[in-house]
């Protein structure tokens, strides 16, 4: 399999068909959502840290152990992680091309899942097992 070149011309010329555009319509709505979502889980964010500030751990454990604190912010750590992915792919679509990019689009990805269970994990045993 063969990589294509998309030279200056190919994207100057708006006929030109390169890329895969529902793959790129997606990509782009996926990553306007998950930005807005992180736009309004923010104020959740704040609230949480600024409750946490200066607390010991027993507290820390209490508050993020509440299911109403702990569910919502792994809804969030997962909305943060595919956003974060869907940004490195687009830093890694314009400096790398070929199997070089499929190489670090799968560690990126691999990365932003072990972020995402990790995190996820840790917020799920506090609240069902404190």
């Amino acid at each position: 399999m063969r990589d294509t070149v998309i030279t200056r011309d190919m994207v100057a010329n708006p006929k030109t068909k390169y890329g895969n555009a529902r793959a790129s319509t997606r990509h782009f709505i996926t990553q306007r959502v998950t930005g807005a979502i992180n736009i309004a889980f923010l104020i959740f964010l704040l609230f949480v840290v600024v409750r946490l500030a200066g607390q010991d751990r027993p507290d820390m454990v209490s508050v993020l152990g509440n299911a109403w604190i702990g569910l919502p912010l792994a809804a969030l750590l997962v909305v943060v992680t595919v956003h974060m992915r869907n940004g490195m792919r687009d830093v890694l679509e314009d400096y790398f091309a070929g199997s070089l990019y499929r190489l670090l689009m799968l560690l990126n990805t691999l990365f932003c899942i072990l972020v995402a269970v990790a995190g996820v994990a840790a917020l799920l045993k506090l609240v069902f097992w404190g």
